[in-house]
């Protein structure tokens, strides 16, 4: 697939380059073949490797405690987040998404982690701002760093200061008792969720990265593809239209489109998702603009000495032949910081674990481990 995106850019874009869409396999234009194409750009492009208001409605589920999506309005940002609370709470899970930051690609993983807690965590899945089901800030883009500051802003106590703020703390008594916070997050979440510890230590006290994208360490050559299509305003927007242009389709014709192209493998709350989100204008244009703030923040080093200081905080989840979390971070880290535990799932999950019922259980099991090694009672 890897060796056809450049054909797929050419086909929308009409690249001048003919020659590249002439020696890619792939050269007829049929409708449904463009479809095709289009779902595997989304792909690439975002699982590096997806009426009414909402309101809360519960999530189907066979635990007795269901997750809960809602939105959230924190400030100027509006989100959805997935939630599902302990009765008696040892401690509140906040995660955070990679990109896209389409929160209900993670309900399996959600559900998944409260039953291997034992129904012992609150868990708090916060979504990318404006990446919403409905168009709720009016098209506006935000950046890495705004997606850092909601989400520290989500952390907050509630301040009746005049803005619209429903974080957790607003009603949860569980952050006003004390209950301890642990971070975790995903792909460019890990790198939010770091930040969310550098900057409410007070509050976070453990934190891990699972498939960790932090660094720009050796660019791949997708990573050089999708950052140069990020990196253009007309390359983004177009792209964005042409993927929107799906959503005109009757829901079960997408749905039979989308788990017959790249959800093969797919969960149904995976394919749901993508379906419900992925083919909505403002989300893809915020997919890809936080893309490119994310290639320009993460050419940076890494703050090893934040590292060093709070290695008994932190863990990390890396994959095989992941180019997001490669090799070289895995072995920069060691070096770096080298008490900080960390390992590789073989299990063959990939990057977007979060897209299958298996991957979802298997990296939540994980997470609990960790958990319960920082918590032994929560084992018994």
């Amino acid at each position: 697939m890897l060796a056809d995106l450049k054909c797929y850019v050419a086909l929308f874009f009409q690249h001048p380059d003919s020659s590249v869409a002439q020696k890619s396999p792939i050269i007829t234009v049929k409708l449904s073949e463009r479809i095709h194409l289009i779902f595997s750009v989304i792909f690439l492009l975002c699982f590096r490797a997806s009426s009414g208001d909402m309101g809360s409605e519960n999530l189907l589920s066979q635990s007795n405690k269901s997750v809960n999506l809602r939105l959230s309005n924190v400030s100027i940002y509006t989100a959805e987040v997935l939630e599902i609370e302990a009765d008696d709470p040892k401690l509140h899970v906040l995660f955070v998404p990679g990109n896209p930051g389409v929160i209900t690609f993670y309900k399996d993983f959600v559900q998944s982690l409260y039953e291997h807690l034992g129904g012992n965590a609150s868990i708090s899945a916060i979504g990318s701002a404006a990446q919403t089901k409905k168009n709720y800030d009016h098209g506006r883009l935000f950046s890495l760093d705004e997606q850092v500051e909601h989400k520290v802003a989500f952390c907050l106590p509630y301040q009746p200061d005049g803005l619209h703020q429903t974080g957790i703390t607003e009603y949860r008594s569980s952050y006003s008792t004390g209950v301890t916070i642990y971070t975790v997050g995903h792909s460019i979440g890990a790198y939010v969720a770091l930040e969310m510890l550098k900057r409410s230590s007070e509050k976070v006290i453990y934190y891990i990265g699972l498939y960790p994208f932090l660094a720009l360490i050796r660019p791949s050559v997708t990573q050089s593809i999708i950052g140069r299509v990020a990196a253009s305003n007309i390359a983004s927007t177009a792209l964005s239209y042409i993927i929107a242009s799906l959503g005109i389709l009757p829901s079960k014709a997408l749905r039979f489109l989308v788990s017959n192209s790249l959800g093969r493998s797919w969960s149904a709350t995976a394919v749901e998702a993508a379906c419900t989100h992925l083919s909505q204008y403002h989300v893809m244009r915020n997919v890809l603009f936080m893309t490119m703030t994310e290639f320009k923040q993460l050419t940076k080093t890494p703050d090893w000495a934040f590292m060093r200081e709070n290695q008994s905080k932190i863990a990390f989840l890396f994959g095989v032949d992941d180019h997001w979390g490669p090799q070289e971070l895995y072995e920069e880290i060691s070096k770096q910081v080298p008490d900080v535990p960390l390992a590789i799932e073989r299990h063959g999950h990939t990057h977007n674990f979060c897209c299958s019922e298996a991957g979802s259980a298997w990296v939540a099991s994980h997470v609990a481990g960790l958990i319960k090694n920082k918590i032994p009672s929560l084992s018994k």
